[in-house]
């Protein structure tokens, strides 16, 4: 009897050892992973100096693995394709390759990126420990993620409009915007979802505010979604529609006339905005690949008036023709006398 509770509580044990070693083993990337995605990076919501102001950039990109070393270090290769375009009227493409490795222990960067700048020694942002249970933390190139749920049912953008089962993380932070932009304080709320399968990114959603003490501000959103994969999602079901049962709008209908409303609210809002604004000239910052803005000077005013010798308020001079008299001498004494006087004023003598 002994014996076999033993080997019962040997049982046991063995079982919770592999289970322990099976939950705590995370998938190692093989070579020929490879995904590929579609990333939108849109900034909007100006205020002050970037009100009316937008841009976008559009990034169709793809990761693939493409050795794997002993050591656990892999080897990939990335490629984005990329425009951007602003409301300015700028645009612009451009296309982006290269080489770089990665610790499939470590998660971080070992030698390059896969065009990441402005981070100190950051993780991958395209893969993750799937093994982490919700609480876990875990670091996105520089920012502490929490595992909030194991199975989270996402969206992708296809025409199908299919639903995978995700891991979904979540992360918060602020940093000091010093850029093309301008100088910002930045703050901003990142929800990523990975494969439970494997660790990589599905996709994710980024936003961030930025303001500065002169009011200017705005808004931007980056947005991921996977477009293909080496390797099976896995499905995942709709999230129910709730209603309230009794006959009545349901809640998806409620909300899209709350969402109506706020439509409306927000257009009228619109037009008074750009009616104050057309009143007063505005000049937009420049920006990355924006090109520099052209200024014209506000035209001249009317020319002063002409100046005037004579004021206006006194009548005009009377100007007097003085004619002249001619002069000859008096044949007698010499003096010079008017020529038509009959005599000398000087002598008394009569002209002749």
């Amino acid at each position: 009897m002994k014996v076999a509770r033993i080997l019962l509580c040997t049982s046991f044990l063995l079982v919770a050892v592999l289970s322990a070693g099976v939950s705590s083993a995370h998938y190692t990337p093989v070579a020929g992973d490879q995904f590929a995605y579609d990333e939108r990076v849109t900034v909007g919501n100006g205020v002050g100096d970037y009100g009316g102001y937008s841009d976008l950039t559009v990034t169709n990109g793809s990761i693939a693995v493409t050795s794997v070393l002993p050591n656990g270090t892999e080897s990939a290769f990335y490629y984005n394709s990329n425009t951007y375009t602003s409301s300015q009227g700028a645009h612009q493409s451009w296309n982006s390759e290269g080489r770089f490795t990665f610790s499939a222990d470590t998660f971080l960067y070992v030698q390059g990126t896969d065009n990441q700048t402005g981070y100190t020694n950051p993780s991958v942002w395209f893969f993750m420990d799937n093994s982490l249970a919700p609480g876990a933390t875990f670091y996105v190139l520089n920012t502490q993620m929490t595992v909030v749920a194991n199975s989270y049912s996402y969206p992708l953008d296809t025409a199908s409009g299919t639903y995978v089962t995700t891991i979904y993380a979540e992360g918060n932070g602020s940093y000091l915007r010093d850029d093309s932009y301008g100088l910002f304080d930045a703050t901003y709320n990142w929800k990523a979802f990975f494969d439970p399968s494997t660790g990589y990114i599905v996709g994710y959603v980024y936003t961030e505010q930025d303001t500065n003490s002169s009011g200017d501000g705005f808004t931007l959103t980056d947005t991921l979604g996977v477009t293909h994969t080496s390797y099976p999602l896995t499905p995942g079901a709709a999230p129910p529609s709730n209603s309230t049962g009794s006959g009545g709008p349901t809640v998806s209908g409620t909300l899209i006339v709350i969402a109506g409303v706020v439509v409306v609210v927000v257009v009228i809002v619109v037009v008074v905005f750009a009616v104050l604004r057309s009143r007063r000239r505005i000049s937009l910052p420049t920006h990355s690949a924006t090109g520099r803005i052209s200024y014209a000077p506000p035209p001249m005013g009317p020319p002063p008036p002409g100046v005037h010798l004579t004021p206006s308020d006194q009548p005009a001079v009377q100007q007097i023709i003085i004619k002249e008299t001619v002069k000859v001498k008096c044949q007698y004494c010499g003096s010079l006398i008017d020529s038509t006087a009959e005599k000398c004023p000087f002598c008394g003598a009569t002209r002749t």
